[in-house]
């Protein structure tokens, strides 16, 4: 089994100290437990933060030492990083802007230092400790940086990387000056996870219009490296609050401290942030009790708020906000034998938190944006052996799609959480069965161990298609073989693709023109007289006769329409173009809906080219019209190929594959060569022979019937460059 180093900002073990000795506990969390619920053949290493600045070094031996017992690496924090690392940029600067709260964003030139300082002393950590084989899994928003700094420094490594809290919308993250980097940093990792689509899709939109990289059913491919973009809601330990020890006796205990007999509770428990909509779920408790009189004196909210952050202005404030509105409530509403708001601003023990949730009738979750909220899933799960409760849950919480039995509310409207309130009281106790038995069978299957083996299978799965991707790469020793045949053969016929192969895809089409290099290496081949080189491209043959006309070469323009041999052009075949006065104001419309787009007209195909424009909007246009195309192609012998950002009409039957026969027919070539990087450059490696003196090649790492791989355009100059010099 492979060894797991997980990354993270804290450890799951707290430090103390007192009277001078160290004491190290535990850390309870749904990640430690998810981590620690694998499979036990798995040796993990955990790497982060122990929570406490520590500035004796014999200390901090003394804390390596023990935690390595248990294989846990520290990475110390001085006093100065914590404050403008983590309460600065993690929490000042990323928190508040990827859960939608700009106003609260603060852009600091040295938190976002710090924060880089930070990022680099986890990855030197983990590349110090990396060992071949290894799985690394970081996590959060903490450590954005770091994937791709140790891919810097462990290129080989099979890295992933899970996001606890939301992605925002690409409006909202393009606002960050630092961007760019983020996005490149979690863009080092191999497999990047979500709670929820919706966040994988505002990430996917957002790494292709912030650093270009497109992705294909949530795989990206940048440099040699496939990277899969899923989602991974994460679960709870389910049997830890279906069935806890020594629970009190759920709701009488309650009736004797602080409920009348007979008396609904609602609960709401959350940590003291902005991002949990406590205000307003108080508000809407009041404008509850006012609407709706008669459930004065029999229903009482418990509200447990967790210190959070207090020396932090936004969290003062709020916490002024929150002690403000309850007394205003409670000071209102109460009487002798009844108080409105139960308020408590502390944290409990485990034991008394399963023992309110299974007192609980209705559990209120509310939160303005959360990355998921488990306490939603938390008490669905304590309802195990009742079937009795009712979960109102904010659709802006990743748990309400999965949840989706759940009343779910809008946390901004007033009046909708009010009715809710009421629906979910007077709810019978057969809907209230029904509903939770749904979820709690979807939250025992999809536990805290299935999200963490799930997202470990996938990496695995990653590493091992990475390894099947690189065996396919034209290495070293195929090189040589592939450079010594050319040298011995006496009849050899080359095919080059173009675009994409002899030169970098560009936006605009006109923008390739060859370069003084490429002119050279190209003279160089054709100068041998033992060489037959055809440069095979769907490009019209004018614009490739202007620019490559004057080599002693052979052509293929418009994916095989038209040929070029002993310096004339010639149809290949007997075909026509009256269709593209039909098509052609198809076209022509898409262009006028589409600013950026544009038509591109050949002799005997005319294509529109969305390589300018966002991509989803062209992909939206591309299905718009599909269906219109296919009308108006259905009696006629023409083909529609989707390709790179561009759709192109042509002749059906006319394949580059078809083109190259031409040439592969005419002698008996002892080497043969193929390059190029798109779909329709497979029909000509179909077309070459299959013996070892035949070499086809796609630039790229896409699925691919040629014999090998090379990465860039590049790599095929630098390849093509080592065939012909002496």
């Amino acid at each position: 089994m492979a060894r797991l180093m997980i990354v993270s900002n804290r450890l799951p073990i707290t430090i103390d100290k007192k009277d001078g000795e160290l004491f190290y506990h535990p850390s309870a969390g749904g990640l430690a437990t998810g981590l620690n619920s694998l499979d036990q053949d798995m040796d993990k290493v955990w790497i982060g933060w122990p929570g406490k600045t520590i500035r004796d070094e014999a200390e901090k031996r003394s804390i390596e030492k023990q935690l390595h017992k248990d294989d846990i690496i520290p990475v110390f924090l001085s006093r100065k990083e914590k404050l403008l690392y983590y309460e600065g940029f993690s929490n000042k600067t990323v928190w508040p802007h990827f859960h939608y709260f700009t106003q609260y964003t603060t852009y600091d030139t040295s938190y976002w230092k710090a924060y880089k300082s930070v990022n680099q002393k986890f990855a030197d950590a983990v590349c110090e400790h990396y060992q071949d084989g290894d799985l690394i899994w970081v996590h959060d928003y903490q450590l954005l940086l770091v994937p791709n700094l140790i891919r810097e420094n462990c290129p080989n490594a099979s890295i992933g990387f899970f996001l606890h809290i939301p992605f925002p919308s690409y409006e909202i993250f393009r606002i960050l000056p630092w961007r760019k980097e983020l996005l490149e940093g979690v863009l080092g990792a191999d497999q990047i996870g979500f709670h929820t689509f919706g966040y994988m899709r505002h990430f996917l939109s957002a790494a292709y219009r912030i650093t270009g990289h497109e992705h294909h059913f949530g795989k990206l491919t940048i440099d040699n490296r496939l990277i899969n973009v899923d989602v991974f809601p994460m679960g709870i330990d389910y049997n830890k609050y279906a069935f806890p020890e020594q629970v009190t006796n759920q709701k009488e205990g309650y009736e004797a401290h602080y409920l009348e007999p007979g008396q609904k509770l609602i609960l709401s428990i959350d940590r003291l942030d902005y991002t949990k909509g406590i205000p307003e779920r108080i508000e809407a408790m009041a404008e509850f009790f006012e609407r709706y009189p008669k459930y004065r004196g029999k229903v009482s909210l418990v509200m447990i708020v967790v210190p959070s952050r207090s020396n932090v202005d936004q969290y003062m404030d709020l916490k002024n906000e929150v002690d403000t509105l309850v007394g205003r409530i409670n000071a209102q509403y109460s009487n002798f034998d009844w108080t409105p708001i139960l308020y408590f601003y502390r944290s409990f023990p485990f034991q008394d938190l399963t023992s309110m949730y299974k007192a609980a009738d209705v559990a209120l979750i509310t939160p303005l944006r959360d990355g998921m909220n488990l306490v939603a899933k938390e008490y669905i799960a304590s309802k195990e052996t009742t079937k009795q409760g009712v979960l109102i849950l904010s659709e802006m919480a990743g748990a309400s799609n999965e949840l989706t039995e759940a009343i779910s509310v809008n946390p901004h409207d007033i009046d909708n959480m009010v009715e809710s309130l009421v629906r979910a009281l007077e709810m019978p106790l057969e809907e209230q069965a029904e509903r939770l038995e749904v979820m709690q069978y979807k939250l025992k299957r999809y536990n805290v161990k299935h999200w963490a083996e799930s997202f470990i299978n996938e990496q695995i799965e990653m590493m091992e298609s990475q390894q099947v991707s690189q065996t396919n790469l034209l290495n070293s020793d195929v090189k040589t073989q592939l450079i010594q045949q050319y040298k011995t053969a006496e009849q050899r016929l080359l095919f080059l693709d173009y675009d994409g192969t002899l030169m970098n895809f560009q936006t605009d089409p006109q923008a390739v023109v060859p370069d003084k290099e490429l002119m050279q290496l190209l003279e160089n081949i054709c100068a041998d007289s033992k060489n037959k080189l055809v440069i095979i491209t769907g490009r019209d043959r004018h614009t490739i006769d202007e620019w490559l006309g004057h080599l002693a070469c052979d052509m293929a323009a418009e994916h095989g329409v038209w040929l070029k041999e002993n310096n004339k052009w010639r149809k290949s075949t007997e075909i026509f173009d009256s269709w593209k006065k039909d098509i052609r104001p198809v076209l022509e419309d898409l262009v006028l809906r589409t600013p950026g787009s544009f038509i591109e007209e050949k002799d005997y195909s005319i294509a529109w080219h969305y390589r300018k424009i966002d991509k989803d909007l062209g992909e939206k246009r591309v299905r718009e019209f599909r269906d219109v195309l296919r009308y108006l192609t259905a009696s006629l012998d023409l083909q529609v190929l989707e390709g790179n950002k561009v759709v192109e009409i042509k002749n059906a039957g006319v394949s580059k594959g078809k083109a190259a026969l031409n040439w592969i027919n005419a002698k008996n070539w002892d080497f043969y060569l193929a390059v190029g990087d798109d779909h329709t450059d497979e029909d000509t490696f179909k077309a070459l022979p299959t013996n070892d003196n035949a070499y086809t090649i796609k630039v790229g790492i896409q699925q691919t019937t040629a014999k090998y791989n090379l990465l860039t355009v590049e790599e095929v100059r630098t390849m093509l460059t080592e065939m012909v010099s002496e």
